[in-house]
Protein backbone atom coordinates (compact mmCIF):
# COMPACT_ATOMS: atom_id res chain seq x y z
CA UNK A 1 0.00 0.00 0.00
CA UNK A 2 1.29 3.53 -1.11
CA UNK A 3 2.15 5.41 1.53
CA UNK A 4 2.00 9.45 2.14
CA UNK A 5 3.54 12.59 3.62
CA UNK A 6 0.77 15.26 5.01
CA UNK A 7 2.55 18.27 4.17
CA UNK A 8 0.96 21.74 6.15
CA UNK A 9 2.26 24.96 4.68
CA UNK A 10 3.56 27.42 7.07
CA UNK A 11 4.16 27.53 10.21
CA UNK A 12 3.10 24.56 13.22
CA UNK A 13 1.49 27.41 15.70
CA UNK A 14 -0.50 28.42 12.74
CA UNK A 15 -1.22 24.83 11.26
CA UNK A 16 -5.04 24.19 11.99
CA UNK A 17 -5.70 27.72 9.49
CA UNK A 18 -3.55 26.66 6.17
CA UNK A 19 -4.13 24.65 3.47
CA UNK A 20 -2.89 21.03 3.51
CA UNK A 21 -1.39 19.31 0.49
CA UNK A 22 -1.62 15.43 -0.07
CA UNK A 23 1.95 14.39 -1.25
CA UNK A 24 2.39 10.40 -2.68
CA UNK A 25 5.62 9.09 -1.01
CA UNK A 26 5.49 5.69 -3.07
CA UNK A 27 7.60 6.30 -6.30
CA UNK A 28 10.68 8.56 -5.62
CA UNK A 29 12.56 9.83 -8.61
CA UNK A 30 16.77 9.36 -8.37
CA UNK A 31 18.25 12.29 -9.12
CA UNK A 32 20.54 10.39 -11.34
CA UNK A 33 17.24 9.97 -13.30
CA UNK A 34 16.03 13.22 -13.98
CA UNK A 35 17.25 14.30 -17.79
CA UNK A 36 18.22 18.14 -17.76
CA UNK A 37 17.85 19.95 -20.43
CA UNK A 38 21.20 22.16 -21.99
CA UNK A 39 22.07 25.08 -19.25
CA UNK A 40 21.15 27.72 -21.67
CA UNK A 41 18.53 30.90 -21.61
CA UNK A 42 15.82 30.86 -24.28
CA UNK A 43 13.20 32.83 -23.26
CA UNK A 44 10.84 33.77 -25.35
CA UNK A 45 7.48 35.71 -25.61
CA UNK A 46 4.10 33.61 -26.14
CA UNK A 47 2.67 33.70 -29.03
CA UNK A 48 -0.88 34.70 -27.57
CA UNK A 49 0.96 38.11 -26.52
CA UNK A 50 2.52 38.67 -30.40
CA UNK A 51 -0.96 38.34 -31.46
CA UNK A 52 -2.17 40.85 -28.98
CA UNK A 53 -2.40 44.29 -30.59
CA UNK A 54 -4.70 47.29 -29.57
CA UNK A 55 -5.04 49.71 -32.50
CA UNK A 56 -6.11 52.61 -30.10
CA UNK A 57 -3.33 52.21 -27.99
CA UNK A 58 -0.73 51.45 -31.03
CA UNK A 59 -1.81 54.84 -32.87
CA UNK A 60 -1.95 57.01 -29.08
CA UNK A 61 1.44 55.82 -28.04
CA UNK A 62 2.86 56.11 -31.80
CA UNK A 63 1.97 59.75 -31.93
CA UNK A 64 4.80 62.31 -31.18
CA UNK A 65 3.22 64.85 -30.28
CA UNK A 66 3.18 67.60 -28.33
CA UNK A 67 0.10 69.80 -27.03
CA UNK A 68 -0.02 73.48 -27.15
CA UNK A 69 1.46 74.52 -23.66
CA UNK A 70 -0.21 77.74 -23.31
CA UNK A 71 -3.54 75.71 -23.47
CA UNK A 72 -4.80 72.79 -21.17
CA UNK A 73 -5.04 70.09 -22.40
CA UNK A 74 -8.34 68.62 -23.18
CA UNK A 75 -8.34 64.43 -23.46
CA UNK A 76 -12.03 63.11 -25.14
CA UNK A 77 -10.16 60.01 -26.11
CA UNK A 78 -11.62 57.57 -23.42
CA UNK A 79 -14.72 56.09 -22.11
CA UNK A 80 -14.56 57.19 -18.94
CA UNK A 81 -17.12 59.24 -17.29
CA UNK A 82 -15.03 59.96 -14.22
CA UNK A 83 -11.73 61.72 -15.88
CA UNK A 84 -13.73 65.41 -15.29
CA UNK A 85 -14.72 65.23 -12.30
CA UNK A 86 -18.39 66.53 -13.59
CA UNK A 87 -20.71 62.79 -13.42
CA UNK A 88 -19.89 61.59 -9.79
CA UNK A 89 -21.57 58.30 -9.34
CA UNK A 90 -24.81 58.44 -6.70
CA UNK A 91 -24.12 58.66 -2.68
CA UNK A 92 -26.33 55.41 -2.41
CA UNK A 93 -23.80 53.54 -4.95
CA UNK A 94 -20.85 54.70 -2.82
CA UNK A 95 -22.65 53.89 0.92
CA UNK A 96 -23.35 50.45 0.15
CA UNK A 97 -19.65 49.55 -0.83
CA UNK A 98 -19.07 51.42 2.30
CA UNK A 99 -21.68 49.06 4.19
CA UNK A 100 -20.22 45.86 2.86
CA UNK A 101 -16.38 46.69 3.38
CA UNK A 102 -17.26 47.65 7.47
CA UNK A 103 -19.37 44.36 7.68
CA UNK A 104 -16.19 42.66 7.04
CA UNK A 105 -18.17 39.92 5.36
CA UNK A 106 -16.77 39.91 1.77
CA UNK A 107 -13.23 39.54 2.68
CA UNK A 108 -12.66 36.41 0.99
CA UNK A 109 -12.87 34.53 -2.08
CA UNK A 110 -16.06 33.82 -3.80
CA UNK A 111 -17.02 31.58 -6.56
CA UNK A 112 -15.90 32.08 -9.77
CA UNK A 113 -18.68 32.78 -11.12
CA UNK A 114 -19.97 35.16 -8.39
CA UNK A 115 -21.53 34.71 -4.99
CA UNK A 116 -25.36 33.67 -5.98
CA UNK A 117 -27.15 35.56 -4.15
CA UNK A 118 -25.65 38.51 -6.63
CA UNK A 119 -26.25 36.63 -9.72
CA UNK A 120 -29.90 36.43 -8.03
CA UNK A 121 -29.92 40.11 -8.07
CA UNK A 122 -28.63 40.26 -11.24
CA UNK A 123 -31.46 38.05 -12.84
CA UNK A 124 -33.95 39.94 -10.90
CA UNK A 125 -32.91 43.20 -11.73
CA UNK A 126 -33.36 42.45 -15.69
CA UNK A 127 -35.32 39.73 -15.70
CA UNK A 128 -38.98 40.64 -17.64
CA UNK A 129 -41.64 38.38 -19.64
CA UNK A 130 -39.88 38.74 -23.19
CA UNK A 131 -36.79 37.44 -21.86
CA UNK A 132 -36.80 35.39 -18.42
CA UNK A 133 -33.44 35.07 -16.26
CA UNK A 134 -31.99 33.22 -13.61
CA UNK A 135 -29.55 33.08 -11.24
CA UNK A 136 -27.84 30.28 -13.17
CA UNK A 137 -28.13 32.47 -16.28
CA UNK A 138 -25.98 35.02 -15.07
CA UNK A 139 -22.06 34.59 -14.80
CA UNK A 140 -20.37 38.04 -12.68
CA UNK A 141 -17.08 38.82 -14.34
CA UNK A 142 -14.18 42.09 -13.84
CA UNK A 143 -15.80 44.25 -16.00
CA UNK A 144 -17.76 43.93 -19.32
CA UNK A 145 -14.41 43.84 -21.00
CA UNK A 146 -14.00 40.67 -19.37
CA UNK A 147 -17.76 39.24 -20.17
CA UNK A 148 -16.59 39.73 -23.68
CA UNK A 149 -13.64 37.94 -23.59
CA UNK A 150 -15.23 35.29 -21.81
CA UNK A 151 -18.31 34.92 -24.13
CA UNK A 152 -15.56 35.39 -27.17
CA UNK A 153 -13.64 32.15 -25.80
CA UNK A 154 -16.72 30.22 -24.98
CA UNK A 155 -17.54 30.11 -28.72
CA UNK A 156 -14.95 30.87 -31.39
CA UNK A 157 -12.04 28.16 -31.48
CA UNK A 158 -8.54 29.71 -33.14
CA UNK A 159 -9.26 29.10 -37.22
CA UNK A 160 -12.94 30.31 -36.60
CA UNK A 161 -14.26 34.03 -37.76
CA UNK A 162 -16.18 36.66 -35.71
CA UNK A 163 -18.15 39.40 -37.44
CA UNK A 164 -17.10 42.63 -36.05
CA UNK A 165 -18.71 46.11 -36.49
CA UNK A 166 -17.18 48.65 -38.80
CA UNK A 167 -16.69 51.23 -36.98
CA UNK A 168 -16.68 49.45 -34.20
CA UNK A 169 -15.39 49.18 -30.32
CA UNK A 170 -11.10 48.06 -30.88
CA UNK A 171 -11.56 45.11 -27.93
CA UNK A 172 -13.23 42.73 -29.99
CA UNK A 173 -10.47 43.25 -32.58
CA UNK A 174 -7.60 42.82 -29.92
CA UNK A 175 -8.87 39.73 -28.29
CA UNK A 176 -10.18 37.57 -30.67
CA UNK A 177 -6.65 37.85 -32.79
CA UNK A 178 -4.78 37.12 -29.89
CA UNK A 179 -6.89 34.27 -29.96
CA UNK A 180 -6.21 33.07 -33.13
CA UNK A 181 -9.88 33.91 -34.35
CA UNK A 182 -10.12 35.74 -37.52
CA UNK A 183 -12.20 39.06 -37.56
CA UNK A 184 -14.91 40.22 -40.46
CA UNK A 185 -15.72 43.58 -40.19
CA UNK A 186 -19.36 44.59 -41.51
CA UNK A 187 -19.89 48.25 -42.08
CA UNK A 188 -22.36 50.36 -40.22
CA UNK A 189 -24.37 53.50 -42.38
CA UNK A 190 -23.19 56.71 -40.95
CA UNK A 191 -26.41 58.23 -43.39
CA UNK A 192 -28.72 55.98 -41.95
CA UNK A 193 -28.03 56.83 -38.22
CA UNK A 194 -25.06 53.62 -37.91
CA UNK A 195 -27.55 50.77 -38.63
CA UNK A 196 -25.55 47.45 -39.83
CA UNK A 197 -25.67 47.27 -43.50
CA UNK A 198 -27.64 44.16 -43.36
CA UNK A 199 -26.46 43.06 -46.79
CA UNK A 200 -22.87 43.35 -46.10
CA UNK A 201 -23.14 41.44 -43.06
CA UNK A 202 -24.79 38.21 -44.68
CA UNK A 203 -22.30 37.93 -46.99
CA UNK A 204 -19.55 37.69 -44.52
CA UNK A 205 -20.81 34.41 -43.07
CA UNK A 206 -19.46 31.22 -43.79
CA UNK A 207 -19.06 28.02 -42.02
CA UNK A 208 -16.78 29.31 -40.47
CA UNK A 209 -18.32 31.93 -38.55
CA UNK A 210 -18.53 31.57 -34.68
CA UNK A 211 -20.56 34.54 -33.76
CA UNK A 212 -21.82 38.08 -34.63
CA UNK A 213 -21.20 40.54 -32.20
CA UNK A 214 -23.37 43.70 -32.16
CA UNK A 215 -22.67 46.81 -29.92
CA UNK A 216 -25.89 48.50 -28.62
CA UNK A 217 -25.89 51.25 -28.02
CA UNK A 218 -22.97 52.12 -30.47
CA UNK A 219 -19.42 52.63 -28.97
CA UNK A 220 -17.59 54.24 -31.04
CA UNK A 221 -20.40 56.10 -32.62
CA UNK A 222 -23.31 56.84 -30.28
CA UNK A 223 -26.03 55.58 -32.03
CA UNK A 224 -29.00 53.52 -30.64
CA UNK A 225 -30.93 50.88 -33.16
CA UNK A 226 -34.54 50.55 -33.79
CA UNK A 227 -36.63 47.54 -32.20
CA UNK A 228 -37.24 47.09 -36.28
CA UNK A 229 -33.59 46.90 -36.70
CA UNK A 230 -32.71 44.31 -34.53
CA UNK A 231 -35.54 42.04 -35.41
CA UNK A 232 -33.38 42.56 -39.05
CA UNK A 233 -30.39 41.67 -37.26
CA UNK A 234 -31.77 38.70 -35.92
CA UNK A 235 -33.51 37.02 -39.13
CA UNK A 236 -29.95 37.22 -40.34
CA UNK A 237 -28.30 35.42 -37.50
CA UNK A 238 -31.71 33.18 -37.44
CA UNK A 239 -31.22 32.52 -41.10
CA UNK A 240 -27.60 31.76 -40.83
CA UNK A 241 -27.93 29.67 -37.67
CA UNK A 242 -25.51 32.45 -35.44
CA UNK A 243 -25.24 33.14 -32.35
CA UNK A 244 -25.03 36.87 -30.87
CA UNK A 245 -22.79 38.37 -28.59
CA UNK A 246 -24.78 41.50 -27.44
CA UNK A 247 -23.05 44.25 -25.97
CA UNK A 248 -24.64 46.55 -24.08
CA UNK A 249 -22.62 48.44 -21.81
CA UNK A 250 -24.35 51.22 -22.29
CA UNK A 251 -27.75 49.76 -22.25
CA UNK A 252 -30.08 52.18 -21.08
CA UNK A 253 -28.18 55.36 -21.32
CA UNK A 254 -29.99 56.72 -24.37
CA UNK A 255 -31.58 60.28 -24.92
CA UNK A 256 -35.10 61.11 -24.26
CA UNK A 257 -36.06 61.05 -27.91
CA UNK A 258 -35.18 57.31 -28.01
CA UNK A 259 -35.83 53.95 -26.41
CA UNK A 260 -32.97 51.25 -25.90
CA UNK A 261 -34.42 47.78 -26.52
CA UNK A 262 -32.09 44.72 -25.42
CA UNK A 263 -31.99 42.63 -28.00
CA UNK A 264 -32.92 39.42 -26.48
CA UNK A 265 -36.01 40.99 -25.46
CA UNK A 266 -36.67 40.57 -29.40
CA UNK A 267 -35.19 37.10 -29.76
CA UNK A 268 -37.73 33.70 -30.57
CA UNK A 269 -34.52 31.22 -31.07
CA UNK A 270 -31.38 32.73 -31.85
CA UNK A 271 -29.05 32.20 -28.74
CA UNK A 272 -27.56 35.12 -27.34
CA UNK A 273 -24.80 35.89 -24.80
CA UNK A 274 -25.65 39.67 -23.30
CA UNK A 275 -22.49 41.59 -21.73
CA UNK A 276 -22.97 44.59 -19.56
CA UNK A 277 -21.96 46.16 -16.20
CA UNK A 278 -21.87 48.87 -13.60
CA UNK A 279 -19.28 50.83 -15.39
CA UNK A 280 -21.13 53.24 -17.34
CA UNK A 281 -24.32 53.86 -15.62
CA UNK A 282 -23.61 53.72 -12.59
CA UNK A 283 -20.35 55.68 -13.50
CA UNK A 284 -17.88 53.58 -11.85
CA UNK A 285 -15.46 52.04 -14.45
CA UNK A 286 -12.67 51.50 -11.83
CA UNK A 287 -14.74 49.03 -9.58
CA UNK A 288 -14.56 45.74 -12.46
CA UNK A 289 -17.95 44.64 -12.20
CA UNK A 290 -19.46 43.04 -15.44
CA UNK A 291 -21.62 39.81 -16.40
CA UNK A 292 -23.11 38.07 -19.40
CA UNK A 293 -26.75 37.18 -19.40
CA UNK A 294 -27.41 33.93 -20.73
CA UNK A 295 -30.68 34.14 -23.35
CA UNK A 296 -31.00 30.59 -25.00
CA UNK A 297 -34.94 29.43 -25.02
CA UNK A 298 -34.28 27.44 -27.02
CA UNK A 299 -31.93 25.15 -25.59
CA UNK A 300 -29.27 25.91 -28.59
CA UNK A 301 -26.34 26.37 -26.35
CA UNK A 302 -27.49 23.70 -24.14
CA UNK A 303 -25.21 22.82 -20.86
CA UNK A 304 -22.10 22.84 -23.44
CA UNK A 305 -21.33 26.42 -23.61
CA UNK A 306 -22.94 27.27 -19.81
CA UNK A 307 -20.53 24.61 -18.45
CA UNK A 308 -17.84 26.43 -20.92
CA UNK A 309 -18.63 29.66 -19.53
CA UNK A 310 -18.35 28.58 -15.69
CA UNK A 311 -14.67 26.62 -16.45
CA UNK A 312 -13.43 29.75 -18.54
CA UNK A 313 -14.15 32.11 -15.34
CA UNK A 314 -12.53 29.39 -12.74
CA UNK A 315 -9.23 30.87 -14.81
CA UNK A 316 -9.72 33.60 -12.23
CA UNK A 317 -11.56 34.12 -8.76
CA UNK A 318 -14.13 36.11 -10.45
CA UNK A 319 -14.76 39.79 -9.90
CA UNK A 320 -13.96 41.99 -6.46
CA UNK A 321 -15.90 40.54 -3.77
CA UNK A 322 -16.44 44.13 -2.01
CA UNK A 323 -18.29 44.84 -5.12
CA UNK A 324 -20.04 41.63 -5.28
CA UNK A 325 -21.50 42.01 -2.19
CA UNK A 326 -22.90 45.56 -2.79
CA UNK A 327 -24.29 44.88 -5.95
CA UNK A 328 -28.02 44.48 -5.02
CA UNK A 329 -28.11 47.39 -2.99
CA UNK A 330 -26.33 48.92 -5.74
CA UNK A 331 -29.08 47.89 -8.28
CA UNK A 332 -32.44 48.69 -6.54
CA UNK A 333 -31.39 51.78 -3.88
CA UNK A 334 -29.79 53.78 -6.62
CA UNK A 335 -32.95 56.82 -7.23
CA UNK A 336 -33.89 56.94 -10.67
CA UNK A 337 -33.56 60.52 -11.11
CA UNK A 338 -29.58 60.04 -10.56
CA UNK A 339 -30.23 58.20 -13.92
CA UNK A 340 -31.76 61.23 -15.35
CA UNK A 341 -29.45 63.93 -14.10
CA UNK A 342 -26.52 61.50 -15.97
CA UNK A 343 -28.58 61.47 -19.34
CA UNK A 344 -29.39 65.58 -19.28
CA UNK A 345 -26.13 66.03 -18.72
CA UNK A 346 -24.96 63.65 -21.32
CA UNK A 347 -27.69 65.23 -24.16
CA UNK A 348 -26.69 68.90 -23.26
CA UNK A 349 -22.88 68.08 -24.17
CA UNK A 350 -23.57 65.95 -27.09
CA UNK A 351 -26.20 68.78 -28.49
CA UNK A 352 -23.39 71.41 -28.04
CA UNK A 353 -21.13 69.44 -29.61
CA UNK A 354 -23.07 68.47 -32.17
CA UNK A 355 -23.51 71.67 -32.94
CA UNK A 356 -20.33 73.81 -33.05
CA UNK A 357 -18.98 70.70 -35.05
CA UNK A 358 -21.83 70.86 -37.41
CA UNK A 359 -21.08 75.08 -37.90
CA UNK A 360 -17.63 74.12 -39.36
CA UNK A 361 -17.13 73.52 -43.23
CA UNK A 362 -15.39 70.24 -43.81
CA UNK A 363 -16.80 68.62 -40.55
CA UNK A 364 -20.23 66.69 -40.86
CA UNK A 365 -21.27 65.14 -37.63
CA UNK A 366 -23.65 62.37 -36.78
CA UNK A 367 -26.05 62.90 -34.01
CA UNK A 368 -25.61 60.50 -31.32
CA UNK A 369 -29.17 59.11 -29.64
CA UNK A 370 -27.42 57.60 -26.81
CA UNK A 371 -24.21 56.47 -24.72
CA UNK A 372 -21.27 59.04 -25.25
CA UNK A 373 -19.93 58.98 -27.92
CA UNK A 374 -19.79 61.04 -31.17
CA UNK A 375 -18.26 60.07 -33.98
CA UNK A 376 -17.37 63.49 -37.20
CA UNK A 377 -16.60 62.50 -40.82
CA UNK A 378 -13.37 65.01 -42.02
CA UNK A 379 -14.35 66.09 -45.66
CA UNK A 380 -10.69 66.29 -46.75
CA UNK A 381 -10.78 68.44 -49.43
CA UNK A 382 -11.43 70.95 -47.25
CA UNK A 383 -8.20 70.13 -45.95
CA UNK A 384 -5.98 69.48 -48.52
CA UNK A 385 -2.55 69.76 -46.03
CA UNK A 386 -3.71 66.81 -43.97
CA UNK A 387 -3.17 62.93 -45.42
CA UNK A 388 -5.68 61.31 -43.02
CA UNK A 389 -8.05 61.30 -39.96
CA UNK A 390 -4.66 60.86 -38.10
CA UNK A 391 -2.07 64.14 -39.32
CA UNK A 392 -5.41 65.93 -38.35
CA UNK A 393 -5.43 64.65 -34.77
CA UNK A 394 -2.09 65.38 -34.60
CA UNK A 395 -2.29 68.82 -35.66
CA UNK A 396 -5.41 69.43 -33.19
CA UNK A 397 -3.54 67.88 -30.01
CA UNK A 398 -0.68 70.46 -31.17
CA UNK A 399 -2.28 73.37 -31.76
CA UNK A 400 -5.36 73.39 -29.82
CA UNK A 401 -4.32 70.54 -27.21
CA UNK A 402 -7.79 68.43 -27.72
CA UNK A 403 -7.12 65.18 -28.14
CA UNK A 404 -9.73 63.12 -29.93
CA UNK A 405 -9.54 59.50 -31.63
CA UNK A 406 -8.79 59.13 -34.84
CA UNK A 407 -11.84 56.80 -36.74
CA UNK A 408 -9.19 54.98 -38.71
Amino acid sequence: MDSYLIQVNGHGDHAPMLDVNLKNTGNIISPGKVKCRKPRWAVRASEMSKKTFNPVRAIVDSMKVEPNPKKAMISLSLGDPTVFGNLPTNDEVTRAVKEVLDSGQYNGYAPSVGYQSCREAVAAYYNCPEAPLKAQDVILTSGCSQAIELALAVLANPGQNILVPRPGFSLYKTLALSMGIEVKLYNLLPDKAWEIDLEHLESLVDEKTACLIVNNPSNPCGSVFSKSHLQAILAVASRQCVPILADEIYGDMVFADCKYEPIATLSTNVPILSCGGLAKRWLVPGWRMGWILIHDRRDIFGNEIRDGLVRLSQRILGPCTIVQGALERILHRTPPEFYHNTLSILKSNADLCYAALAAIPGLQPVRPAGAMYLMVEIEMEHFPEFENDVEFTERLISEQSVFCLPAT
